[in-house]
């Protein structure tokens, strides 16, 4: 018994820094390279722009879909993505029109989940290095949390059944949502409306993890409205997701807390912040975003049961509440 538990001690200070906190929490040995990838007549079937993040390392990687938040892009994600891409993923994370609906954009996102299919991306990506398409991940923050929701569910085609299954050899395996939302209030939904108001009546057999900010609901300057207002954000999108489900609450910071700083300036101003490090605060989402994957991509679940059993030991910044259902 002792040999196990000094087994399991080391096995421990493998995965933690000195502090304590889980090395998912730091980047990644990886160097990552990003490719701006345009629309052509080489990707006609592209409706927008990519920013693709690639490991340089010769090998084959799990592939993450990353949708960003109304008015934004992903260059305003960059830190958090690189942070993620340097544990070994490829992130495609699409600049969708400031000028398209949700309807669209979740259209728009099929379109790119169409592409992955047919083998486009190799083409873009550094050489000997390969998509593992039988390891695919949607995730997306803000209205885009909404959009990768609506694609896992089977929104944006001809139906909603087998929903995980979206084109011939291309199954979403993992769903991540960083602060979702569904509208302004819950008699104002953004269409698709995939809200139920149902606990667990989300037909998604995938794994979820919801990352909520612990100040999105809460308004900035006493008047601007709040960026994921309550009713229609990640409490009512973790409570409608089926098990198994994560929910992690960063309950010091703000909806837009994530983001790189210096981006996206006017609507910083219109959020409420909270006054920790948004350094520290991307480092989280983005550990969160790498434990999870590891553990439903790659059946390495070691990290993210340690991060939910000592969030406060594993974590840099206070999570709380952190819930997990199993099946």
């Amino acid at each position: 018994m002792q040999q196990k538990h000094r087994e399991r001690e080391r096995e421990m200070a493998k995965k933690v820094g000195d502090d304590g906190i889980a090395l998912d929490f730091q980047v990644g040995d990886e160097a990552v390279e990003i490719i701006n990838v345009k629309r052509s007549f080489l990707f006609d079937l592209l409706p927008c722009p990519l920013l693709v993040f690639s490991p340089t390392t010769q090998g084959s990687y799990p592939v993450l879909l990353f949708f960003h938040g109304f008015m934004l892009q992903p260059n305003s994600y960059k830190s958090l993505l690189l942070h993620i891409s340097s544990h070994q993923y490829i992130i495609v994370a699409p600049q969708f029109s400031p000028m398209a609906s949700q309807s669209r954009e979740v259209k728009n996102a099929r379109k790119i989940v169409e592409w992955l299919s047919t083998n486009n991306l190799d083409s873009v990506l550094p050489e000997k290095v390969f998509p593992d398409l039988q390891k695919v991940a949607v995730s997306g923050h803000s209205s885009g949390g909404k959009t990768a929701f609506a694609l896992a569910l089977g929104y944006g085609g001809s139906s909603t059944s087998n929903a995980t299954q979206l084109e011939p050899g291309l199954k979403i395996s993992a769903l991540l949502g960083i602060d979702p939302v569904a509208g302004s209030s819950t008699s104002c939904l953004c269409s698709p409306n995939i809200l139920q108001f149902i606990p667990y009546s989300f037909d998604q057999s995938i794994p979820v993890a919801v990352i909520g900010g612990g100040l999105s609901n809460q308004r900035a300057l006493g008047m601007c409205p709040p960026g994921a207002p309550n009713g229609v954000n990640h409490a009512e999108f973790f409570n409608e997701s089926k098990p198994p489900c994560y929910y992690f609450l960063a309950k010091d910071y703000g909806h837009l807390d994530m983001l790189d700083d210096g981006t996206a300036s006017l609507s910083r101003w219109m959020m409420k912040s909270g006054k920790g490090s948004t350094d520290t605060m991307r480092r989280t989402v983005g550990g969160l975003f790498v434990a999870f994957l590891k553990a439903y991509l790659e059946g390495q679940a070691d990290d993210l049961i340690n991060i939910v059993e000592s969030p406060n030991i594993r974590a840099p910044i206070t999570l709380d509440p952190v819930i997990s259902i199993e099946e």
